[in-house]
């Protein structure tokens, strides 16, 4: 674990009407799922609630780019929830890579027997933990934080 920044995380994996959001212990062994935001106005000010909550060190964003690594249809709304967020905490925001994140989320639920239709409530918050899970791997394999920082600029 060298080089790895010691502390609490939330994931956040944003979709058009649900916002998954996970966490990982301070030593970042493990990403759980926390809880799924639906997204409306009061989207952004309840993940950073969530943040104080869980004494977060940091919030990663997932960013949903194509297998190229190419932007996508959602990759400018994770962009502006990200500023948004960032705006809003005082905390670090960073903009991580979710390929596939979502399609391994669905894949785990019905490996584990649920149907598409009852894993609808919690699909997201999956998502979420798998984004943050591989960021933490990705921060424990190189050393560096994953991702891309979000400039905080006041709302």
């Amino acid at each position: 674990m060298s080089g790895f920044r010691r502390g609490v995380r939330l994931g956040i994996d944003v979709g058009k009407a649900r916002v998954g959001v996970a966490r990982c212990d301070p030593d970042g062994l493990l990403a759980t799922p926390v809880e799924t935001v639906t997204r409306d106005d009061g989207a952004v000010a309840r993940v950073t609630a969530l943040a104080d909550e869980h004494s977060a060190v940091e919030i990663l964003v997932g960013l949903p780019l194509n297998l190229r690594g190419e932007d996508t249809a959602s990759t400018a709304d994770a962009r502006d929830f990200a500023a948004a967020v960032a705006a809003a905490s005082a905390l670090p925001v960073r903009l991580v890579d979710e390929r596939l994140s979502t399609v391994s989320a669905h894949a785990a639920l019905r490996d584990s027997g649920r149907s598409q239709r009852s894993s609808r409530s919690i699909v997201d918050q999956v998502a979420a933990v798998v984004l943050l899970q591989q960021a933490l791997d990705v921060e424990k394999s190189t050393g560096r934080p994953p991702g891309t920082p979000v400039p905080q600029e006041p709302a």
